[in-house]
């Protein structure tokens, strides 16, 4: 096991002292693994119930390390940012994230209906962002495609905030409801970067909007931070929700 660590380790490409964007690759791989790792380790400290949540959270910050190593190292390689694997972990792990809703609400008397609408729009919000940030680039693809993918992620935003997910978490009351309430905030606050780097990263009717004062800013520094933010702490919310439940 070591000698394949090592081995890892010494085919993983250099970064430079000052290559900030490769740093925080580095960065958010170490802060997903160190949290999959916690995640992991406490499933047993708490009821049965709980665990599946648990694993959920340790998954969604497992896929992500595993995608930032690659990421990391396609950005050393080739100094271009790692889109298509970007949008492979989010993929992945978006619709976890949804699955997190569904596993606090369950108790409440939460359907798997809502539990795939919720997946479906995640899904939707993902693949057309993907087609306008990546493959129908020119024209009004960027706009067209940014426009179903705004969508899809404002119908999550109104079915946690206001629609079914709001009133099972109601029902619910106490620390069911508190830790709704936060990941609704994740959600409508920490996910809003994401289709702001679409913005920034897009042209046609975004042209410019990348650059503030003349300095043309890192998406993928800001996806960076805003992925080791909202990932492992969509985790603790559900870890504090799992806590408060035990000690009951």
């Amino acid at each position: 096991m070591y000698l394949t660590l090592n081995n890892l380790i010494l085919a993983m490409k250099p970064i430079a002292t000052d290559d900030y964007v490769g740093f925080t690759f580095f960065v958010g791989c170490m802060a997903m693994m160190a949290a999959s790792v916690f995640f992991f380790f406490s499933m047993n400290s708490f009821d049965k119930k709980w665990r599946t949540s648990i694993l959920v959270s340790g998954l969604i910050t497992f896929i992500a390390a595993v995608h930032y190593w690659y990421m990391r190292d396609y950005y050393a390689s080739f100094g271009e940012s790692p889109t298509f694997f970007r949008y492979v972990d989010w993929v992945l792990t978006v619709p976890l994230m949804c699955v997190e809703f569904y596993l606090i609400l369950k108790a409440a008397g939460a359907k798997k209906s809502l539990l795939w609408k919720m997946i479906l729009a995640s899904v939707v919000m993902l693949v057309t962002g993907y087609f306008g940030e990546a493959v129908y680039t020119t024209g009004s693809g960027p706009s067209v495609w940014g426009t179903l993918s705004a969508l899809a992620y404002f119908y999550i935003v109104y079915e946690i905030w206001v629609g079914g997910a709001k009133k099972l978490a109601e029902q619910a009351g106490g620390a069911v409801l508190e830790a709704h309430k936060i990941l609704c905030w994740f959600v409508l606050v920490g996910w809003a970067i994401y289709p702001l780097g679409y913005l920034a990263g897009t042209d046609g009717w975004y042209g410019g909007a990348g650059e503030v004062f003349g300095i043309q800013l890192s998406i993928d520094v800001a996806y960076n931070i805003a992925d080791a933010i909202n990932k492992i702490g969509f985790g603790l919310v559900i870890y504090s929700l799992a806590v408060k439940a035990s000690d009951k």
